[in-house]
């Protein structure tokens, strides 16, 4: 939950940031910590500046209010008011949903609100599993609310992830991976971890959104030995969502000769329990999507995150109503409805256990292994 002394680098300059209270880390600069989330934007400083003022204070609400706040660049709806803010920190019942409504997230809440059985999660769970080399240290990039790190926490022993949205890590320390080690700064600066130090470096669906892709590229290399990006929109095809994507080729260039996939067969290949096959670059033109592979080579797709351990208490999709599919937005049922891995209706019931009896629903999503407070 606390990141270990001596690890984390200033965005600015690189410098080693060593703690100087409970609240903040300091080089040459300070930064505010919350939650044990050290915020190191530097495009942030006037923000970080004011959040250090209350932490200074004591008043730490203040501090987490202001960070709770911002937004990214991408954000299609006016930031939270302070009143849903204040209710947010303080109303710990409130449900994973009821959090980010309040937080504003707009389409994005419906889109982490299901996330666990989107077609395009599962194309990741699958690029993950390919690829695992046993990984001791994991760093996810764009984290986001934390939704792959709670499932990688099953099988590497650190789970670290960085977003450049603070709220959305603290939903991922409340609702999601209460355990990973997290870090909010923007992925066009100067990353905060030193070189090499993890085994693994995943991206899931956001690295099309990022500027300066090289440089980005470059960071990833720098500090991760495998290195996974999946479900990057192809520039060469239409997709629903905004972003920069390039062609497969270019981002094949990043990585030097990484392994390409269609997005859609790793998601096959979740379901099927197979390795995916890569294809070259000029063969993936239709692909809405594609992930690459950088540093391992594909193996079987164990069930190591794919289905959850057995004992683990599972929930029906919450998609189902009444035991037929409804879709919370016509949007969404364009966007996964046509890859989704679970039929249009089920009798399964509400609640059971994962076992041998519930693996084939659990992998192909009518259960699923939910946070308590979704």
């Amino acid at each position: 939950m606390i990141w270990p002394a001596g690890i984390l680098r200033s965005p600015v300059d690189g410098a080693v940031l060593h703690a100087d209270t409970p609240h903040s880390l300091v080089a040459d600069e300070r930064w505010p910590v919350i939650d044990g989330i050290p915020f190191l934007r530097a495009d942030r400083r006037v923000l970080a500046d004011a959040a250090l003022v209350a932490l200074d204070a004591g008043d730490a609400e203040h501090a987490l209010l202001l960070l709770l706040g911002d937004q990214d660049g991408w954000a299609r709806t006016p930031p939270p008011s302070e009143a849903d803010r204040i209710a947010v920190i303080r109303d710990t019942s409130l449900s994973f949903r009821a959090a980010m409504e309040h937080l504003a997230f707009g389409p994005v809440a419906t889109y982490f609100a299901h996330r666990w059985s989107d077609p395009t999660f599962l194309s990741g769970l699958a690029l993950a599993e390919a690829h695992w080399t046993n990984p001791t240290r994991v760093f996810e990039l764009a984290c986001g609310a934390g939704h792959f790190l709670r499932e990688f926490a099953r099988a590497a022993s650190v789970v670290s992830g960085g977003d450049v949205v603070f709220a959305k890590l603290w939903l991922a320390r409340r609702y999601v991976s209460p355990s990973a080690l997290l870090v909010c700064f923007d992925a066009a600066q100067r990353w905060p971890l030193p070189d090499g130090w993890a085994d693994l470096v995943f991206c899931h669906d956001a690295f099309y959104f990022l500027p300066n892709k090289l440089f980005v590229a470059t960071e990833m290399r720098r500090t991760g030995r495998t290195i996974l990006v999946g479900h990057a929109h192809n520039a060469l095809t239409d997709n629903l969502s905004s972003g920069s994507p390039l062609t497969p080729a270019a981002y094949a260039a990043l990585f030097g000769t990484p392994l390409l996939y269609d997005d859609r067969e790793l998601t096959r290949a979740l379901i099927d329990g197979r390795a995916p096959c890569p294809m070259p670059a000029d063969l993936l033109a239709d692909a809405p999507a594609i992930a690459l592979a950088h540093g391992a080579v594909p193996h079987l797709v164990r069930d190591g995150l794919a289905v959850p351990a057995a004992g683990t208490a599972l929930r029906r999709n919450p998609l189902y109503h009444h035991g037929m599919i409804a879709w919370p937005s016509e949007r969404y049922a364009a966007e996964y409805g046509p890859l989704a891995t679970y039929p249009a209706h089920t009798d399964a019931p509400d609640h059971a256990i994962a076992g041998p009896d519930t693996a084939a629903a659990a992998r192909c999503r009518i259960l699923l292994d939910l946070p308590a407070q979704w």
